[in-house]
């Protein structure tokens, strides 16, 4: 049994009083420890995707399991939990907290999970080493480059130690070469962990460096 499933989803917007269909009957089947590109001209609708896959929008029909659990009908407290659970995020823009430094932020969702602070400091110390931000925890998000900030969001992906890593776009607001080191880090990053990872990329050629690479056109998947 894979370990993400995505069986016939269908997804739409209503914007102005019209109905915009997103995804339309799409299937995809990940296998556990499996990196996924997921390419495809902007607009096109690779967000919504990874907003339905880690819980954050509802879907209009269709199933979504990731593990053992579906995603689909979970009372929005119960899919709250789960995702925060085991599912990381890293966005384009790092959604990092201005006013907290790098190691709090890191620690963030541990503290969210009521993890005791000894622990979360020690995990998110950790895992900023691992990252190459030993040296810029006590910087606030202003004071750290495009790059840094990103390996900072990706730190805080995995301190939870998820089962599912969803990136959408993470290297869009970097240049060639910075983007081209933090998706080394997320090669990295997915082996050290053991990750089922699904990255949203317009850049083929990150793309290519992944275990396979579908193409999203007209709401459904189809080998790139």
């Amino acid at each position: 049994m894979a370990f993400l499933e995505v069986s016939n989803i269908y997804k739409s917007y209503h914007m102005g009083g019209a109905r915009l269909l997103v995804l339309r009957g799409l299937d995809l089947s990940v296998e556990r420890g499996e990196m996924v590109a997921i390419v495809g001209v902007s607009g096109v609708g690779k967000s919504t995707l990874m907003h339905v896959i880690g819980g954050l929008d509802q879907i209009d029909g269709g199933m979504v399991r990731v593990g053992d659990t579906e995603l689909t009908d979970l009372p929005d407290d119960e899919r709250v939990a789960f995702r925060n659970r085991y599912v990381g995020f890293v966005f384009q823009v790092h959604h990092l907290l201005p006013e907290f430094s790098a190691l709090e932020n890191t620690e963030m969702p541990l503290r969210i999970a009521r993890v005791a602070k000894i622990e979360a400091r020690a995990r998110a110390t950790a895992l900023l080493g691992q990252v190459g931000l030993s040296d810029r925890a006590s910087h606030r998000p202003g004071m750290l480059s495009g790059g840094e900030q990103q390996r900072v969001a990706v730190a805080r992906a995995l301190v939870m130690h998820p089962a599912l890593l969803l990136a959408d776009e993470p290297t869009g607001d970097l240049d060639e070469q910075t983007g081209g080191k933090l998706y080394e880090l997320l090669r990295k990053m997915h082996a050290s962990y053991g990750l089922t990872s699904l990255i949203a990329t317009h850049n083929t050629r990150l793309a290519d460096a992944c275990d396979r690479v579908l193409c999203l056109e007209e709401g459904r998947l189809r080998p790139a």
